[in-house]
C-alpha cells in the first residue's frame, strides 16, 4: 500500500513557475514508478510525466516537454514536478500516481493522491 499526498499548487500568472511535491508513505517507495496526471475542468484526466523507481527514464506528455521536469528523492519518499513557463492551459487539478510498473504508471496506476489545484492566469 502507498498513500500519496500532493502539495505546492496555487495561483500564478502565465510565464511563472511552480513546483509540486508528492509525499509517499511506506518504506517501499523506491520500488515504485511515479507519475503525474492532470484534469482540467470538464475534461478527462491525462498523463503529464512519469519517472522510474531509480529516477531515470523520465517521460513527458508532448504538451509539457521542455517546460516540466519530474524528479524524485527516494530518501525523502517524495516526487516532484517542476513546472516552468506556465500557460493558462496548464490550469488543472494535478494528481500524483504510483505503480510498480513504469508502463502502468503512465496508463492505469494503482495508487492516486487526492490532487492539488494549479491555476494559471493570463
Amino acid at each position: 500500500q502507498v498513500q500519496l499526498v500532493e502539495s505546492g499548487g496555487g495561483l500564478v500568472q502565465a510565464g511563472e513557475s511552480l513546483r509540486l511535491s508528492c509525499a509517499a508513505s511506506g518504506r517501499t517507495f523506491s520500488r515504485y514508478a511515479m507519475g503525474w496526471f492532470r484534469q482540467a475542468p470538464g475534461k478527462e484526466r491525462v498523463f503529464v510525466a512519469a519517472i522510474s523507481w531509480s529516477g531515470g527514464n523520465p517521460y513527458y506528455a508532448d504538451s509539457v516537454k521542455g517546460r516540466f521536469t519530474i524528479s524524485r528523492d527516494n530518501a525523502k519518499n517524495t516526487v516532484y514536478l517542476q513546472m516552468n513557463s506556465l500557460k493558462p492551459e496548464d490550469t488543472a487539478v494535478y494528481y500524483c500516481a504510483a505503480d510498480t510498473s513504469l508502463t502502468q504508471v503512465m496508463e492505469v496506476p494503482d495508487y492516486w493522491g487526492q490532487g492539488t489545484q494549479v491555476t494559471v492566469s493570463s
